[in-house]
C-alpha cells in the first residue's frame, strides 16, 4: 500500500473516532508520524480557526486536479507531515473536509444560493423494522418498544433470539424487514450476528437443526455478518443466500450488498474466509476481497479493497471514495427516507471523496455540496432536486 493510501486510510479512521466523541487511536498507534507530529496533527483538526480557513479554501480548489497532484506528491519519498494537511482534507472530504471534525458547529458566512428549502422534514434515519412471524404476524419494532415472546425479545433497537436448537422436521421462518430510513441489529438463534442496513429484509428460521446447515436469505438491501463458527455447533457451516449467488462461510465476518435497484451485488470479507459460488462461478474470499457479481451476466469480478469503505455504515458513518453524486444520493436516500430527482443530468457524474456521520442533518450536506461545487438544490417536503 502507497503511502499516500494508508494516510487516506488514517484519515478515514481518525474522522470516524472523532464523529464519535471517541479518542483517535488509529493516529496514536501509526507508525506513519513521530510523536510531536501526531500532537500537531491533533491540535489542528481540531482548532475551529483553521477548519474555517480549509473549509473557505476548498471552496476555491480544483478537486479532481488537486486530488491526483496530492497522490503523485504523497506517492514520493518526502517528508510526511507536511502533505498530513492536503491527505486528511482530500480523505475526509474534499467537499466537506473540516466539517465532521467539528459535527456541525462550524459557520460560514451568508452568500448568495441558489438553493431553497421549503417544508423540509428530513431526519436521520433511526432504529425500526417490522418482523414478520412464521404465523404471519406483523410486529413492529421502534424506539420504546419492547417484544417479548417464547425465545425472542426485543428492546426496540435490536432483537434476540435465544439459542435453542431443533430436531423438528418443520421449522419456521421469520422475516425481518428494515424500511428506507432505518437499521436495526438482530442476533440469531446460533448466536452469529447480524447488523442489517435501510432498505433490507433478512429470511432466517427461529432455530437451527443441530449438526446441519445454518441457512438464512438476504433477500435484498446490505448487511453485515459475524458469523458464529461451526466449531461451536458440531461442524455445520453457515450459507447466506441472496439472489443469483450463494456464500459460504468458512470465517466470520463480511458484508454484503445487494440492492434491488443496482446491478451489481458486493460481498467483501473483512475477517476469515468465504466461497461466494453461483450457476458461472465459484471464488474463495480472502479479508480485503470483494466480488463484484453483475446480476445480468452472472460474472463475478474479484477486487482488493479498503474493507473500511464497505463496512463504515455499521459504525455510524457513510464513506465514499471516488463515488459519484448520484450513487452517493442513492445510499443517503434510503437513510433519510427521501426522493432524489437530477433536472440536470450532468450534475449526477461529479465525484466526491469523504465521510459522513450518520445523525448529521442533510440539509447541512446539501449546503456543504453547493458551497463547494456550486450545486443548486431545492428540498420540498421529502424531494430533494438538483437543478
Amino acid at each position: 500500500m502507497t503511502i499516500f493510501n494508508k494516510i487516506v486510510n488514517l484519515s478515514n479512521q481518525i474522522a470516524s473516532s472523532l464523529l464519535k466523541g471517541e479518542e483517535p487511536k488509529s493516529l496514536h498507534e501509526s507508525d506513519l508520524f513521530e510523536e510531536k507530529d501526531k500532537h500537531y496533527i491533533l491540535q489542528n483538526i481540531t482548532k475551529p480557526d483553521l477548519l474555517k480557513e480549509r473549509a473557505q479554501q476548498l471552496s476555491k480548489v480544483n478537486k479532481k486536479k488537486g486530488w491526483e497532484k496530492i497522490q503523485q506528491k504523497i506517492d514520493t519519498p518526502v517528508r510526511k507531515l507536511v502533505f498530513w494537511r492536503y491527505a486528511a482534507a482530500a480523505s475526509v472530504v474534499l467537499f466537506c473536509a473540516t466539517f465532521y471534525f467539528t459535527k456541525g458547529e462550524l459557520s460560514f458566512e451568508s452568500e448568495k444560493s441558489e438553493s431553497t428549502i421549503v417544508k423540509a422534514t428530513i431526519v436521520p434515519g433511526t432504529d425500526k423494522a417490522t418482523l414478520v412471524l412464521a404465523n404471519g404476524q406483523t410486529v413492529i419494532l421502534e424506539k420504546g418498544q419492547k417484544y417479548n415472546s417464547n425465545n425472542v425479545h426485543s428492546n426496540g433497537k435490536e432483537i434476540i433470539y435465544d439459542n435453542a436448537p431443533s430436531s423438528k422436521n418443520t421449522i419456521g421462518f421469520n422475516y425481518l424487514t428494515i424500511p428506507r430510513g432505518g437499521q436495526f441489529f438482530i442476533k440469531l438463534p446460533d448466536g452469529s450476528q447480524v447488523w442489517l442496513n435501510s432498505e433490507s429484509q433478512l429470511k432466517f428460521p427461529t432455530s437451527f437443526k443441530e449438526g446441519e446447515t445454518r441457512q438464512v436469505e438476504l433477500v435484498y438491501g446490505e448487511a453485515y455478518f459475524d458469523i458464529s463458527p461451526s466449531t461451536a455447533h458440531k461442524g455445520a457451516r453457515f450459507d447466506v443466500a441472496t439472489a443469483g449467488q450463494n456464500v459460504e462461510v468458512l470465517g466470520t465476518e463480511f458484508n454484503i450488498k445487494a440492492y434491488q435497484d443496482e446491478n451489481n451485488i458486493l460481498t467483501t470479507l473483512v475477517e476469515g474466509k468465504i466461497n461466494l459460488s453461483n450457476s458461472v462461478v465459484s471464488r474463495i474470499l480472502e479479508p480485503s476481497d470483494q466480488a463484484v457479481l453483475n446480476r445480468s451476466s452472472h460474472n463475478v469480478v474479484m477486487n482488493r479493497v479498503d474493507v473500511y469503505n464497505a463496512i463504515s455504515w455499521k459504525e455510524g458513518v457513510f464513506t465514499f471514495q471516488d463515488m459519484t453524486l448520484k450513487d452517493i444520493m442513492k445510499v443517503l436516500s434510503r437513510w433519510y427516507d427521501v426522493d432524489v430527482v437530477f433536472k440536470n443530468k450532468n450534475l449526477e457524474k461529479i465525484t466526491f471523496n469523504g465521510i459522513l456521520d450518520k445523525n448529521q442533518k442533510i440539509e447541512e450536506i446539501l449546503t456543504i455540496i453547493n458551497k463547494t461545487n456550486k450545486i443548486p438544490y431545492e428540498i420540498k417536503d421529502k424531494t430533494i432536486t438538483f437543478n
